[in-house]
């Protein structure tokens, strides 16, 4: 496969590759402009995620002249994201890139968990809740190229979980959340994005019904009568701005619980409240129970369905852990601040 850069005139001319990071340095390297912009770019492309969007005209659009080797691979079935994202590395990519949704995002970082060459994420998917927490624009696929392009970026180290065999990224929804995705039609989505989870959400709170959690947080056993629970890596709804706890943070090492206790119209109306105002936490809110810690055993009574970053699976006992700093991760520069350094350490 012919890897290229675009002249002026969108010729495709081979190019050789300046190998530019270490894959190994353990410490934080400082990143000239000359290097950002001398990188080799793998992105691999799930063409089946969500919203369609023109990503190669785009990346071509926004890597001309930029002096950043860049290919492209396609996805075909599951499993593909994982296998093409360590092929990437073995073949010497600077940073892998994904376009996709999050289940794309997720396969590509499991593949460089542990590893110093970071991920950069070109939203394509539903949701796009991943570049939502980052900080990436999630649905203008140009912006999302446009600040790597002209260097204005640095990385950013983000932590995992593994629930049972499996890892994840975002957080495991039991009860509403996972019925929730479990009903949420893909014609909806693609046609409403994100509010098709809250029509389905809608719908699923007619039919409620509660469950006994019993939860070991660290060895601690606490059991509470909701209807839904969270296991959160990540508390971002989709929405810019907006968390469903300001406590829960992707980079912290711990994982985070939330329990709804009720979820009638009125205890809706209270935690949203909280969600969207800037001075509220909503798990002070007495609908919720919050806990922390780094290791996590959730068991139903009666059994609920789950969801672990969107995919449904059959009720059964969950043994969580996190993963600290597993994954490095592109991420724009905070505005004001220079791109003078990036950690490209490889994670523990």
């Amino acid at each position: 496969m012919m890897r290229f850069m675009q002249n002026e005139q969108n010729e495709n001319i081979p190019a050789k590759r300046t190998s530019i990071l270490s894959k190994t340095r353990p410490e934080e390297t400082e990143v000239s402009m000359e290097s950002r912009s001398s990188k080799k770019l793998q992105v691999i492309i799930n063409p089946a995620a969500g919203v369609g969007r023109p990503i190669l005209q785009a990346l071509n659009a926004g890597l001309r002249d930029t002096g950043i080797e860049w290919d492209v691979s396609i996805t075909h079935k599951a499993g593909d994201a994982e296998r093409l994202a360590k092929e990437a590395v073995e073949n010497g990519a600077d940073i892998v890139g994904v376009h996709g949704g999050d289940g794309s995002v997720m396969e590509v970082a499991s593949a460089l968990r542990g590893m110093s060459t970071p991920m950069a994420i070109f939203p394509g998917g539903t949701a796009n809740v991943m570049s939502v927490e980052l900080g990436i624009p999630s649905t203008d696929i140009e912006g999302s190229i446009d600040f790597i392009a002209k260097g204005n970026y640095t990385t950013r180290l983000i932590d995992m979980g593994r629930v049972n065999d499996r890892l994840f990224l975002l957080r495991i929804g039991i009860g509403l959340e996972a019925d929730m995705m479990k009903s949420a039609d893909q014609e909806v989505k693609n046609r409403f994005g994100v509010l098709a989870y809250a029509f389905s959400a809608l719908n699923e709170m007619r039919n409620l019904t509660p469950t006994l959690y019993r939860v070991r947080v660290d060895g601690e056993l606490h059991e509470i009568e909701g209807v839904s629970c969270m296991i959160a890596n990540s508390g971002n709804v989709a929405i810019s701005g907006l968390t469903l706890s300001k406590k829960i943070d992707i980079s912290d090492g711990v994982l985070d619980v939330v329990i709804f206790r009720s979820a009638d119209l009125a205890s809706m109306i209270a935690v949203s409240a909280a969600v969207m105002s800037p001075d509220a936490e909503a798990t002070d809110s007495p609908q919720l129970e919050h806990y922390q810690g780094r290791e996590i055993v959730v068991e139903t009574d009666p059994p609920q369905t789950i969801s672990i970053d969107g995919e449904v699976i059959e009720p059964i006992t969950l043994t969580v852990t996190i993963l600290p700093g597993a994954v490095n991760v592109v991420v724009p520069v905070p505005l004001g601040e220079a791109p003078g350094k990036a950690n490209f350490a490889a994670a523990g």
